[in-house]
């Protein structure tokens, strides 16, 4: 069984991933480390057969993607409960989740999640993986890639910011939320949206961030 410093690599891995090739060089930013302490990681990881080398890029094998979807999946069902639950906000749930998610048997990941009544995403809109390991893909686009005069509807936010996760929640910019995109500044400024009302501007690297769908409606 690996060990929780395994287990955040692996979650760490995926996620980062589903951008794109995997270089040592982000994994050691999002981990917080240094680049040899990754270096002596990755070849632990190699050797153990969680990862494999392909040139400068690191994959996740077949076994790595299966403990990194498990932790991914007790991780998110952790946040949900300390969101729904016991009524942490959605930027404390995150690193609160990152310590819960490790203690997590199998029988209590899955009571759990029954008692959560199967919770399909976590508090920030990310897929939850099936215990069979099944993850649903999540459609939408940034929202900085919406003109003036669209109607939007936030369906996933990063998760991995908590300043930007509280600053968000302050508007109330939730997944569901309905937000109209009233200007979008040249030149890579900001956005100006409004929400419930209320106008507010959101700098661009934030609403890249953004995960929308274009019209108001739930689907």
């Amino acid at each position: 069984m690996p060990t929780a410093t395994i287990e955040e690599y692996l979650e760490t891995i995926y996620k980062l991933s589903e951008k794109g090739p995997v270089r040592p060089t982000p994994i050691a930013e999002a981990m917080g480390v240094s680049g040899p302490t990754v270096t002596a990681t990755l070849k632990r990881l190699e050797a153990d057969g969680y990862v494999a080398r392909e040139k400068s890029a690191v994959v996740l094998t077949p076994e790595g993607m299966a403990e990194a979807i498990d932790i991914v999946r007790r991780h998110r069902i952790s946040e949900r409960f300390l969101v729904d639950v016991l009524g942490l906000s959605w930027d404390e749930a995150h690193e609160d989740a990152c310590r819960l998610e490790h203690g997590l048997s199998p029988r209590v990941l899955e009571a759990l999640e029954q008692f959560l009544e199967n919770p399909e995403v976590c508090p920030h809109g990310h897929p939850i993986p099936s215990a069979d390991g099944v993850v649903t893909k999540v459609e939408g686009a940034p929202m900085c890639d919406f003109a003036a005069g669209r109607q939007v509807r936030i369906v996933q936010v990063s998760e991995d910011d908590e300043g930007m996760l509280a600053y968000l929640g302050s508007m109330g910019m939730f997944p569901g939320t309905r937000v109209k995109i009233c200007e979008v500044a040249p030149f890579k400024g900001p956005l100006m949206v409004e929400v419930d009302g209320a106008t507010y501007a959101i700098g661009r690297e934030v609403a890249d961030r953004i995960l929308v769908v274009e019209g108001s409606q739930e689907t």
